[in-house]
């Protein structure tokens, strides 16, 4: 009995440990000038754009525009070099988007990088698709923030949002996405 009330006693003291502790109260501090208020940051979006703009510069240093892709089917792949899952996809993106004539990926590096240490990461892992380094304060206006990595969207050739995938996606699944909007992956 006395084991079985240590046992739960340490079970709660585990399960308190790993909740966030609240902040100890500052001390009030001298009065201070008042600062100029800081601009207001813009609103991190939530929902992604029905016909999103993307307008970036690629590691490799050219220009990427997303309505420049129209008529083809793109993949705007979000992901970071930490990323597992993302790594594990990489390769099957970069043989969709060189086998398919008319589908495009795009790979938006979600992550504090400098563009440096992208190229020498992308030396170990190399793609066939361009490379952009998002930054993670002030992420493309028209896509939502990734709830998670990767997060790939699937853009008609029209330039519409016609799916989206939370997680690891391949090949497969980006043509069944392609035939169910009516197209084809070519």
């Amino acid at each position: 009995m006395k084991s079985r009330i240590l046992a739960t006693a340490a079970l709660v003291l585990a399960i308190g440990a790993c909740q966030r502790q609240p902040e100890p109260a500052a001390e009030p501090a001298a009065k201070a000038p008042a600062a100029a208020p800081a601009e207001p940051a813009a609103p991190a979006r939530e929902v992604t754009a029905e016909q999103p703009a993307l307008k970036l510069q690629t590691v490799d240093g050219q220009s990427y525009d997303l309505a420049a892709h129209r008529g083809k089917w793109v993949v705007v792949n979000f992901w970071a070099t930490w990323c597992a899952p993302c790594l594990k996809e990489m390769p099957e993106l970069s043989a969709l988007h060189a086998m398919r004539n008319n589908v495009e990926v795009v790979g938006l590096a979600y992550e504090d990088i400098e563009a440096a240490e992208m190229q020498a990461f992308l030396k170990e892992h190399p793609v066939a698709y361009p490379i952009a380094i998002v930054d993670t304060y002030q992420p493309p206006a028209d896509f939502a923030v990734p709830r998670g990595l990767p997060m790939s969207y699937l853009i008609s050739p029209e330039g519409k949002v016609a799916k989206q995938f939370l997680g690891p996606v391949d090949a497969r699944a980006i043509e069944e996405a392609i035939s169910a909007a009516g197209g084809q992956a070519g």
